[in-house]
């Protein structure tokens, strides 16, 4: 099963979600996957992935976390034992976003709504400092990556397979590219890209 865990002002429609989401159903596996809609609050978030999670077998799971989504997925990986895809994950969210306090717009569905100081403490709450089992994870960064510093992402794995993209950006348009490897990485095999 993978889970696709969208970013900040995202939404299940995403760009990435639907590659995936469409990747999988061309191999008939279309079951395997979901894209629960996240809260704008990272606890409310979390739990709902949490209640989703109950009733899976930890080893069938396999997070695809994008931005906001990878802080979300390591924190989760952590605490359930699970396999994660982080692409361009988000590192310091809580630092990143108190540049953005204020009004916000989800890019999706239109939404708005006030990010608040409470918004970066529940997502400071979810911090992870040092990963285990770094196995378990497969990092993807577009080094062009405008929004997060890739090499930030890069140190953090450092011990996890990656995949790093020359170029591109932080919504990763070139993403097809590796959307196989992210289905065979949650098959358990290895994403067939060396790490660097």
């Amino acid at each position: 099963m993978f889970v696709y865990l969208h970013g900040f002002n995202s939404a299940p429609q995403s760009f990435k979600a639907r590659l995936l989401h469409a990747r999988l159903s061309a191999l008939g596996r279309e079951s395997e996957f979901s894209a629960p809609a996240l809260s704008q609050w990272p606890s409310e978030a979390i739990a709902a992935v949490e209640a989703m999670l109950a009733d899976v077998d930890p080893s069938e799971v396999t997070l695809v976390g994008s931005s906001l989504g990878g802080h979300y997925a390591t924190w989760l990986a952590e605490r359930y034992g699970l396999r994660a895809v982080l692409i361009n994950p988000a590192i310091r969210p809580h630092e990143l976003l108190s540049a953005h306090l204020g009004p916000q717009t989800n890019l999706y569905t239109g939404a708005t709504y006030e990010l608040t100081q409470a918004h970066l403490q529940q997502l400071h709450a979810l911090h992870v400092d040092e990963i285990t089992r770094a196995e378990r994870y497969l990092l993807i960064v577009a080094l062009g990556d405008e929004v997060l510093d890739s090499t930030i992402a890069l140190h953090k794995y450092r011990d996890a397979m990656h995949i790093v993209h020359p170029g591109g950006d932080h919504g990763f348009a070139e993403f097809s590219r590796y959307v196989d490897a992210v289905i065979e990485f949650g098959d358990g095999q290895r994403a067939g890209v060396p790490r660097r």
